[in-house]
């Protein structure tokens, strides 16, 4: 509210000390809470009062409709998304009647699109199969390609050679 910090009410309080003096200090921060309590609710009220009286008064309304003329874009492309959500909804070939040119129109169509969904479906299956393979491959050839460029090491058989951990040594 007053955007005191730590410091500012620091100063207050030992002025207010000094002022006041220690006896009645807290008598008089009592009343200041007090004070500031009821100016708080007082705001409130009449707050709360205002936004009674403007939706009774139809204000909000009016708010709406200044809103739509300040941004005519906005409120057309939201009147765009509700007519296309209503849209969706109508297109449904149980809606129709049975035995007419649209309701055949209708479930043909649904047909398609679920032929098409089907399909596509079917294609990134096989595109991600596909794709995965050649991963594979690749990480393949790089693995001999690592293999090859390795330096060679010597054999077993090599008496210079120390015997390794996982080895027994022969005695």
């Amino acid at each position: 509210m007053f955007d005191l910090g730590l410091t500012e009410l620091l100063v207050i309080g030992v002025v207010a000390l000094i002022v006041v003096g220690p006896k009645d200090l807290p008598m008089m921060f009592r009343n200041v809470g007090r004070f500031v309590g009821k100016a708080k609710g007082m705001a409130r009220e009449f707050s709360s009062a205002m936004n009674d009286a403007a939706e009774e008064s139809g204000m909000r309304d009016v708010a709406k409709g200044l809103k739509a003329a300040t941004n005519p874009v906005g409120t057309a492309m939201d009147g765009v998304k509700e007519a296309a959500q209503e849209m969706a909804k109508s297109i449904d070939p149980t809606s129709y009647k049975p035995d007419s040119e649209t309701a055949k129109l209708a479930a043909e169509r649904a047909h398609d699109a679920k032929k098409i969904q089907a399909a596509t479906a079917r294609a990134a299956a096989e595109r991600k199969a596909r794709e995965a393979s050649e991963a594979l491959v690749a990480h393949a050839e790089a693995a001999e390609a690592a293999v090859e460029q390795a330096p060679e090491q010597p054999s077993s058989a090599d008496p210079a050679v120390a015997p390794s951990e996982g080895s027994e040594a022969k005695t």
